[in-house]
C-alpha cells in the first residue's frame, strides 16, 4: 500500500496514512485518461454557435444585374458566400457535443489519476482544513507552507465554504468536493492537496 506523510495546517508533519492500493496504487492507463479528459471537455460545450446559410441571411431576393451585355461576373444574389455579407457554407449549426463514458470507465480513469499524482510525488495528506472566516491571505500562507502553493486542487470530504472563499482568488488553485472530483481537474492542477476526510470518501467510493 503507498504511504504518505500526513501534514497539519502549519506544513508539520503529524503522521502518516496508508492509502488504498486499489485507488492510489492503480496502474496509470493512459490511452483512458485520454478519453476521460476529452469527454469531459466535450460535456463543456454549449454547442450554440450558429451561422446563417444563404437562405437566412436578409436581402439578396432580386437579381443584381442583368445577365449579359454588362461585361460583368453573373450573380443571382448579392447573399452568395462569395460576397461580402453573404451566406456561410458548412459553418456552425447548434449541436449536441455530450459524450457517455461508462461509469466504471470513470472510475477506473479517476484511479489512474489519482495514482499518476503520488507516483509523481505531488499528492499532499492534510489532517484537516479549518478557518474561522473566509481569508485569501491565510490560505495562501497554509498552501506554501504545505508546498503546494502553485496550482493547487483543494479536495475536502465535506463543503467548507471559508475554504472555498478563501481559495477562490489564489491564482490557478481549485477546490472540489470529493464526490464531485474528476479526471481532468486532478490532471490539470500541479498538486492535489486532500483533507483525510476526503481520503476516506474517496477510497469508500472508489475502493
Amino acid at each position: 500500500m503507498p504511504k504518505v506523510s500526513v501534514y497539519n495546517q502549519d506544513g508539520q508533519p503529524v503522521g502518516e496514512i496508508e492509502l488504498s492500493e486499489r485507488v492510489f496504487g492503480a496502474p496509470v492507463n493512459e490511452a483512458l485518461l485520454h478519453q476521460a479528459v476529452v469527454v469531459y471537455l466535450n460535456n463543456q460545450r454549449q454547442g450554440t454557435a450558429s451561422t446563417k446559410t444563404r437562405g437566412e441571411v436578409r436581402g439578396g431576393g432580386r437579381k443584381p444585374w442583368r445577365q449579359k451585355g454588362l461585361g460583368r461576373a453573373r450573380h443571382g444574389s448579392i447573399r452568395s458566400p462569395i460576397w461580402v455579407g453573404g451566406g456561410v457554407v458548412f459553418g456552425p449549426k447548434p449541436r449536441e457535443y455530450r459524450q457517455q463514458m461508462p461509469q466504471k470507465a470513470r472510475q477506473a480513469a479517476l484511479r489512474s489519476a489519482l495514482s499518476a499524482k503520488v507516483q509523481a510525488g505531488e499528492l499532499v495528506v492534510v489532517d484537516e482544513l479549518r478557518l474561522a472566516q473566509p481569508k485569501t491571505r491565510e490560505m495562501g500562507h497554509i498552501l506554501r507552507r504545505l508546498n503546494a502553493d502553485r496550482k493547487p486542487l483543494i479536495v475536502l470530504g465535506d463543503r467548507s465554504p471559508n475554504v472555498e472563499l478563501s481559495a477562490r482568488n489564489l491564482p490557478g488553485a481549485g477546490t472540489a468536493q470529493a464526490r464531485d472530483v474528476n479526471v481532468y481537474e486532478v490532471l490539470a492542477h500541479d498538486k492535489l492537496v486532500l483533507t483525510r476526510d476526503a481520503v476516506a470518501k474517496l477510497e469508500e467510493a472508489l475502493g
